[in-house]
């Protein structure tokens, strides 16, 4: 499964409609392992994971991208954090038992899905939609058509392929200048043709196969397809700049307690240690600072 991880996008030379395809296997793998997640949360991060993505491919701008599902059910965080270069990390918190067979709303309860925009240049946007869909894809669809009017369809399925779990989906959506009925009917068709997709070809065949059994009686130009991979932006000096901003009587406190101090990422499960010697050493470096700006 040498093709996975990768975006893919592609346009319809005689429709007003662009798509992405992307399919992940390793992203995933490295994103869930190391956490005991229910099976139903595993494959929820899968169709998250999947989802932002192609969201992500969506955005004409250097930045970041977080989405995020909260609620009141046993699953009361899942969230992944993207940006354009297709880096991504994710993680899910859960309290109580998860069946599984449990669907979006029984894990999530009564919640919202949450897509935060952050370009490097301009400003922040976020925007906050109900989980009323059965599915993240119907959720998500939900969120087009209230914050941008554009019709769009998303297909995210989760596996299993010759023993290797993936990831995989499909986001078709209708150009801004696409109104009339011939670009509606257009719009249809192709969604007909995505929806008959399956899990096994999505995850399992190159996305160049996918796209010929979807569309190959349609006009389609396929664009240089973009790596995806799992990236955690956590390192020494930032769990050294969050100690910072601890009050010193707390963080002496820690390191009488337990000799050292253990930070550790929720995201990749690292941990970074520091003892009494090293707490100094980021005091004096803070000092120093201190006295350059004076």
């Amino acid at each position: 499964m040498s093709h996975q991880d990768q975006l893919h996008r592609y346009l319809f030379e005689n429709a007003a409609v662009r798509g992405e395809l992307v399919t992940l296997s390793n992203t995933w793998h490295d994103m869930i392992t190391g956490h005991d997640y229910p099976l139903p949360v595993q494959h929820l991060l899968g169709e998250l994971l999947v989802a932002t993505c192609l969201l992500t491919a969506t955005l004409k701008f250097n930045g970041d991208i977080t989405v995020q599902l909260q609620g009141d059910g046993p699953l009361s965080l899942a969230v992944i954090n993207g940006n354009n270069r297709q880096e991504m990390r994710g993680i899910a918190r859960t309290h109580g038992d998860i069946a599984a067979d449990s669907s979006l709303k029984e894990m999530v309860g009564n919640g919202y899905l949450v897509i935060t925009i952050s370009p490097e240049q301009g400003e922040r946007y976020q925007g906050v939609v109900g989980l009323e869909g059965e599915t993240l894809a119907a959720c998500l669809e939900d969120y087009f058509m209230r914050s941008e009017q554009l019709p769009t369809r998303l297909f995210l399925r989760t596996g299993e392929y010759q023993g290797q779990t993936g990831a995989g989906g499909i986001l078709l959506q209708a150009l801004p200048d696409a109104d009339t009925d011939t670009d509606n009917e257009n719009f249809t068709h192709l969604t007909m043709l995505s929806e008959t997709i399956k899990t096994e070809e999505l995850i399992g065949l190159p996305a160049t196969d996918v796209l010929w059994r979807l569309y190959h009686q349609e006009e389609v130009t396929v664009y240089a397809p973009q790596a995806v991979s799992f990236k955690c932006t956590c390192s020494r000096e930032r769990c050294g700049e969050v100690l910072k901003t601890l009050p010193p009587a707390e963080v002496d406190h820690m390191l009488e307690e337990d000799g050292q101090i253990d930070m550790h990422c929720d995201y990749c499960g690292n941990h970074y240690i520091y003892d009494a010697v090293d707490i100094a050493a980021i005091r004096n470096d803070s000092v120093s600072r201190s006295e350059q700006l004076h």
